[in-house]
């Protein structure tokens, strides 16, 4: 089975809030809610992925003292095995800005069951529960 890597930010505002967007219709699991992020592409960095993407989905910069690894999820979907490395961000240079997501929420570590998400995101409430 292949293994897809990909990186995720769970960014955190002032408030203690996470974002949370819902992936665009037309993308595998269309409609359920996510961390931003994305797939790490070949000879690039897991860090390198993260920048780039962010920037691409939020229009924010972030640089290496903006985020700090928190976990990692393993996820065997049917397609493919998931491996996503999520960071935890809570400083960034610029007003997040939706770039392909249609909806995107600040949302309360204990409100995040209330969203559907993938499979492979599940794990990460109880963790971010307890850690914010």
């Amino acid at each position: 089975m292949k293994t897809v890597t990909v990186c995720a930010a769970v960014l955190v505002d002032v408030d203690g809030r996470v974002l949370i967007a819902r992936r665009p219709e037309g993308k595998a699991m269309a409609g359920l809610w996510e961390f931003p992020g994305g797939k790490v592409e070949p000879g690039e960095t897991p860090e390198a992925a993260l920048i780039r993407e962010i920037r691409e989905e939020l229009a924010i910069d972030l640089c290496q003292t903006c985020y700090a690894p928190l976990t990692f999820v393993s996820h065997a979907y049917e397609e493919f095995h998931l491996l996503m490395l999520v960071y935890l961000c809570r400083r960034w240079e610029g007003m997040v800005q939706s770039q392909e997501y249609k909806e995107m929420r600040w949302v309360r570590p204990k409100e995040l069951a209330k969203f559907p998400m993938p499979p492979a995101d599940l794990p990460l409430i109880p963790l971010l529960i307890d850690t914010l």
